[in-house]
């Protein structure tokens, strides 16, 4: 059984070092989210869509307010964001209009195959910091619950009946797990 939660490290600084891989990778992940609804509503308002590009608006906002919260603890904790925020911001609107392009099934893929990596990413870190910040424990669970809301959203208008869904999920999930890994470090 592979381990999802890192073991704690050892070490002067250890905890604080692990929180602020935790910041930097939350911070890249709600950028992108935003990207990612922002290119998808401009795609279906330009295709005069207005009740997907709404939707798309709404989930936009509120994955705004996750970032703004992190933009903040960034600043709180003196953590730097990920060197590849400008190339992530690029990856996730392009993903964005891409799926839109797609059609409407693919970007409620789209957010469907993200919100699944992102909910379990924050379970993760929820659990990981109950007994060490039960306070930023309890934002992480609040955070996952939200984005679960979108990928049940997702689900119910269609998500799996995108074309060529299960090759879609794999790679955007792929993707968001590979994210992950790197904006921990870099």
């Amino acid at each position: 059984m592979t381990r999802r939660i890192p073991l704690p490290r050892p070490g002067r600084g250890a905890p604080a070092a692990r929180l602020a891989e935790m910041l930097r990778v939350d911070h890249a992940g709600e950028m992108a989210a935003v990207q990612i609804y922002r290119g998808q509503k401009r795609v279906f308002e330009a295709a005069g869509r207005s009740g997907i590009a709404a939707d798309m608006a709404r989930m936009e906002g509120e994955e705004d307010v996750h970032l703004k919260r992190f933009e903040a603890l960034l600043t709180e904790k003196q953590v730097r964001p990920t060197l590849m925020t400008p190339v992530w911001r690029l990856a996730a609107y392009g993903l964005g209009v891409g799926t839109a392009l797609m059609g409407e099934k693919a970007a409620h893929a789209c957010t469907e195959a993200v919100e699944s990596v992102i909910g379990e990413h924050y379970a993760d870190q929820a659990e990981e910091m109950t007994d060490r910040d039960p306070e930023m424990a309890a934002q992480f669970r609040q955070f996952r619950d939200e984005e679960m809301a979108h990928h049940d959203h997702a689900i119910a208008e269609g998500a799996h009946e995108a074309p060529a869904y299960p090759v879609l999920s794999a790679v955007i999930k792929a993707g968001c797990r590979a994210a992950i890994k790197i904006s921990e470090k870099v």
